[in-house]
């Protein structure tokens, strides 16, 4: 198959560890089709997800909820570890400890629909992850978003303006219920083309699977 070409939509949240997982997960599945397939090419676009809906614009502290929503210090840590094993594998190393503010993520949402607009946002995504979980930095906070859209190429003044309007706000909003409508409760959730889904970050393997299957 010559030049063949699809979508790939990531219904995804910052806040997910799993989400970065999945991204990483997605593009060795990418890399295993395009040596079956050299001129496969895949666009992926990012779709919004609200994990905790009713956490403040502010943010709230991040383990005391975590303690709350899994039952105490014990379980949490068990958690961190299995996620921190799973990400070894592909490159991800967590930084819990030095994450103190679970953010809202609103704001990131609207500047990844903003940067989409513009063309791919994978490094805009990428640097997000990397804000979340591997420098604690506050990814709800419009600063941040700002310096991090810099570094990634994109104008200040013009993301600090947008940030600072409430433009697509609602737009971001009503594509998120509109995922839930569809069924959507978990993330990293993969529409490969608008036709195959694929529920968690599951293994390159099977995400490959429903790539060939969009493609035939």
């Amino acid at each position: 198959m010559i030049g063949s070409m699809l979508t790939v939509e990531i219904v995804s949240d910052l806040v997910c560890p799993w989400c970065y997982i999945g991204l990483r997960r997605l593009d060795a599945a990418i890399a295993e089709v395009r040596r079956e397939l050299p001129d496969f090419a895949c666009e992926k676009r990012w779709r919004p997800f609200f994990l905790n809906p009713d956490t403040p614009p502010e943010g709230e502290p991040y383990l005391p909820f975590l303690e709350k929503k899994f039952g105490g210090p014990a379980p949490v840590a068990a958690l961190f570890e299995r996620v921190r094993a799973a990400g070894r594998p592909w490159g991800v190393e967590y930084a819990f400890e030095k994450i103190e503010v679970r953010a809202n993520t609103l704001q990131a949402h609207r500047l990844i629909h903003w940067a989409q607009q513009r063309g791919d946002a994978a490094r805009l995504v990428e640097r997000l992850f990397v804000a979340q979980f591997q420098r604690g930095e506050r990814i709800g906070d419009r600063a941040l978003l700002v310096q991090v859209a810099v570094e990634c190429g994109y104008p200040g003044e013009e993301v600090e303006s947008y940030l600072a309007s409430g433009q697509d706000s609602e737009e971001v909003r009503a594509t998120e219920r509109r995922f839930r409508a569809m069924g959507i409760s978990m993330v990293p959730t993969f529409i490969v083309d608008g036709r195959q889904i694929v529920v968690g970050a599951e293994d390159p393997a099977i995400l490959a699977t429903a790539i060939r299957r969009a493609l035939a």
